[in-house]
């Protein structure tokens, strides 16, 4: 899988392993050396691809516990290393019911910024609540980054949600696209959801949202968004 993502230009990966309450909850322990043994192989393919680690926290009592305490698993290159901030913030990835936002969801992210975070919103595409909702997105762009599935915009998640995803992209509502993949199988989609921006925007549409904001924010910083 990484392989292919090199192969149609991905210059940095990130490992976002989920983050569920009685669902997905890996010890430090597991996660450490599964990315030694991924790294590992990296190298014998001779695959130049630095791996950060991160993961993808569902919002939930374990979340919200890990926000109180100070232990939101972040961005950072490799198990050992420190979280990589930039000016103040320390970057992490979360994902939200797809039904029902949580309530006061702005006034939550707002006092993480002013506590040193960067929340980094995952595939805002799939929300019902979000559909067609200009202004909560806007709400919500102004205090966490936006990245959206670029397999949605090949419709690999279903109509609604490709439309959601294109929206997104065509009103400039978004900070950075990202693959989500979770098999190799996946990457195909990913692939033709970059060539759909390329045709509608071109390659500066490309490198905004798949280098220059992505680079922003595992430095820590909320890009601007893009022109719609």
């Amino acid at each position: 899988m990484l392989k292919l993502l090199h192969a149609i230009g991905f210059a940095v990966v990130c490992a976002t392993p989920h983050q569920k309450a009685g669902f997905f909850v890996p010890s430090d322990e597991e996660i450490a050396a599964r990315y030694t043994q991924v790294s590992a192989r990296l190298m014998e393919h001779d695959v130049t691809l630095p791996l950060y680690l991160a993961a993808e926290n569902y919002w939930d009592d374990l979340f919200l516990g890990r926000a109180q305490a100070g232990t939101i698993p972040m961005y950072r290159l490799g198990p050992a290393a420190a979280p990589t901030t930039g000016s103040a913030q320390a970057a992490f990835l979360f994902e939200l019911p797809v039904e029902h936002l949580p309530l006061g969801l702005e006034q939550q992210l707002f006092a993480l910024r002013l506590r040193g975070y960067l929340p980094v919103l995952a595939h805002p595409e799939r929300y019902v609540p979000l559909w067609g909702k200009r202004e909560r997105i806007e709400a919500l762009a102004r205090c966490a980054a936006l990245v959206i599935d670029l397999a949605a915009l090949d419709g690999a998640h279903g109509p609604q949600r490709g439309k959601a995803a294109r929206y997104l992209v065509q009103e400039g509502l978004c900070h950075a696209a990202a693959s989500d993949v979770h098999q190799s199988s996946d990457v195909r989609a990913v692939a033709a959801g970059m060539h759909w921006i390329r045709k509608k925007f071109g390659a500066s549409r490309i490198e905004a949202l798949l280098s220059d904001g992505p680079r922003q924010i595992l430095a820590g910083e909320l890009p601007d968004l893009p022109v719609g």
